[in-house]
């Protein structure tokens, strides 16, 4: 990994890249502490720490949600634009066929995806100002208002004004993110997504070096040793995670001698690679999203708030009895499970590859091409999906209980969703770097 980036800045296309990357990162990350007139901090950050969705979108922001800056929304809105867009085009016929053409399908599909994007930002504002106004008083009013028009109409302005920033921030994220996809090296949202990640777990681990030197606080030398704890269980985990991850099932596909015009093509063989964790975090974003939703619309509604009690008492991770615990764990798994099979299907379709192997030549060593080669492959496909669900499940759980051995204030430095985005960002960034090395090489030495 270190080889690799030393030889990218050794190119001067692709440092530029590599800087202009890094710089549009920078400003991403100065736009998550900037603050918004209006509001106050202390209450959104005690909305957020119980509630699990949106702790995990506030890790995925950098801590910008917690903290309600400029950049409060994230990268949010446009995952969640493109979630839909991708599950749309595999119900809509017009979606599917904008698919399949080439440059001008992939216009199309992304400026339909600024446009939800935009519309889940406006949405996603007035929910949290809402969420936060009614329950938290986090909404503050500015005193030359509340003279002309009264404290009501004080706080309406507020609201819009507070709606309009957190929009606009999430549109210029947006920017930022396909800013870095077209100039930069990786994917811009990706990468977004990255340092937003390092960012919580950065400035959590900083604030435990203050207790040790007694910065700010009282001094405990004795926390070194979590640290040094956690360090090491981070390191076993990411490991771990980074040997599942890469791990894969090669089918072997043989094609047969071909005549092409004049040209005898030679017998050739290739496979096809099946990950394990084919679907990556959408599962467990999935999950926690749907597991999260109840809570977030009773949170809305204040005729709910006696509900709203008894589901976190009963149905919560943080819920004080074992029961609520076991019974909010049971449901994560089976939503995890029905969600990695879920999407299992949308990323491998078995009857394609089946027809696309058939249509060049191809077939798997003792299955018949066509109908039998497609059950093959997807008989397969589940029993990969089957293990990477399974694994899934063990991480939404694993993680946290490790870390609670170096103290109960390292146990959401890295969620388990951070930790898998982390390893798939950190791959597949160093793949593309590789790639963007070997074509600038192929290049000089046809020159």
């Amino acid at each position: 990994m270190f080889e690799t980036i030393k030889n990218a800045f050794r190119n001067k296309d692709i440092r530029k890249k590599l800087l202009l990357t890094f710089l549009l990162l920078l400003v991403f990350r100065l736009g998550c502490y900037i603050p918004v007139p209006g509001l106050l901090r202390s209450s959104f950050e005690t909305a957020i720490t119980g509630n699990d969705f949106l702790a995990l979108m506030s890790g995925i922001s950098g801590g910008a949600l917690a903290n309600g800056t400029l950049f409060a929304l994230g990268i949010g809105p446009y995952i969640n634009a493109s979630i839909i867009v991708q599950l749309l085009t595999v119900g809509i016929p017009a979606l599917e066929r904008w698919s399949k053409q080439g440059e001008e399908g992939t216009r199309k599909i992304t400026n339909l995806t600024r446009i939800i994007t935009i519309v889940l930002a406006v949405v996603q504002s007035v929910g949290i100002i809402v969420l936060f106004g009614n329950n938290q008083n986090a909404i503050q009013t500015w005193l030359f208002f509340e003279e002309g028009i009264g404290k009501t109409g004080a706080m309406w302005i507020a609201g819009i004004f507070m709606a309009v920033v957190y929009t606009a921030g999430a549109c210029l994220v947006m920017w930022i993110g396909e800013r870095i996809t077209d100039f930069g090296v990786g994917n811009g949202i990706s990468l977004i997504i990255f340092i937003g990640i390092l960012s919580t777990a950065g400035i959590a681990i900083v604030e435990k070096f203050k207790v040790v030197f007694g910065i700010g606080a009282t001094q405990d030398v004795n926390q070194l040793w979590n640290i040094a704890l956690f360090i090491i269980l981070a390191i076993v985990i990411f490991f771990a995670v980074t040997f599942v991850d890469l791990a894969e099932r090669k089918v072997p596909i043989n094609y047969a001698k071909q005549v092409r015009g004049n040209r005898m093509m030679a017998a050739q063989s290739s496979s096809i690679p099946m990950k394990i964790t084919g679907g990556g975090v959408m599962p467990l974003i999935f999950s926690f999203a749907i597991i999260s939703f109840p809570s977030m619309i009773m949170s809305l509604i204040p005729a709910c708030a006696d509900n709203l009690v008894w589901w976190q008492t009963y149905f919560s991770g943080s819920s004080p009895y074992w029961y609520g615990q076991v019974i909010y764990a049971l449901v994560l798994a089976v939503l995890i499970f029905i969600f990695a099979f879920f999407y299992a299907q949308i990323q491998f379709n078995p009857e394609d590859i089946s027809r696309s192997i058939q249509q060049n030549g191809g077939f798997i060593q003792g299955i018949r091409p066509g109908k039998p080669t497609a059950q093959y492959l997807d008989r397969i496909n589940k029993r990969i999906t089957l293990f990477g669900a399974i694994f899934l499940t063990l991480m939404a759980f694993i993680p946290s209980v490790m870390f609670s051995w170096a103290g109960q204030d390292l146990v959401n430095v890295f969620s388990t969703t951070g930790i898998l985005i982390v390893v798939e960002v950190a791959l597949e960034f160093h793949k593309q770097l590789e790639a963007q090395i070997s074509m600038k090489q192929y290049k000089g030495f046809l020159k």
